[in-house]
């Protein structure tokens, strides 16, 4: 059996949740646009990152997307939104001062661009120092659930799949762990239990400060 070495979180529904917000901007940016769409649509890709969650939308409705200009002003909304309206998930210091102190590196991978990322870090003032690594959907060709974002994060960690625990709470991003070949602990914030056990995950729980030891002690 492989030693616990590093730890990948995903972002959001993990460290902060900011689904809704995400949602609210993007039913604003379409809003302008002339299209009415609804919270529902959004659901089947959540997790695969924003030009998925956008242009996925966009492709149920046969309208037109223009991917730059489309991300740009949701961003641009979801920025507008959060401010001051964002905390940290529970747990989430306590877990990060956890892993510091077992001497485990740390990644942050998250579908999402550069953007929302830094943008989300300011609002729960994580400075993403925190992590000896970060990388978003930019800096990969393929997204969750497909295992990419995983494999680069173990890699510029200086681990294998099989010595990292990744932290995720979608259905694509526990299949993409799993696919990867790491263990995974899966946070009910977007999904439920049994949801996320049926994709792979070998632990639950509703967030960081319920995580079980198990998933810290292998």
């Amino acid at each position: 059996m492989s030693t616990l070495k590093g730890v990948i979180f995903d972002m959001d529904g993990v460290l902060l949740d900011s689904e809704q917000f995400i949602c609210d901007a993007a039913i604003l940016m379409f809003r302008e646009q002339g299209l009415e769409v609804h919270p529902e649509d959004f659901i089947p890709f959540v997790g695969s990152g924003e030009e998925r969650y956008l242009g996925g939308v966009a492709e149920s409705y046969e309208f037109p997307f223009d991917l730059e200009r489309d991300k740009a002003r949701t961003y641009e909304l979801y920025d507008g939104l959060v401010q001051g309206n964002i905390l940290p998930l529970p747990g989430v210091a306590e877990f990060l001062q956890e892993c510091d102190q077992r001497q485990l590196r740390m990644a942050l991978a998250t579908s999402a661009d550069r953007i929302k990322m830094e943008i989300n870090l300011r609002e729960i003032e994580i400075p993403p120092s925190t992590f000896a690594v970060c990388l978003t959907g930019s800096d990969v060709t393929n997204k969750k659930p497909d295992p990419e974002i995983f494999r680069t994060a173990a890699a510029k960690l200086g681990f294998r799949p099989a010595e990292c625990l990744v932290i995720e709470d979608a259905i694509n991003g526990v299949r993409a762990a799993r696919a990867a070949g790491a263990r995974c602990l899966g946070l009910t914030t977007s999904f439920t239990d049994e949801d996320l056990q049926l994709a792979g995950a070998h632990w639950t729980a509703a967030n960081l400060a319920e995580a079980p030891p198990e998933a810290l002690d292998w």
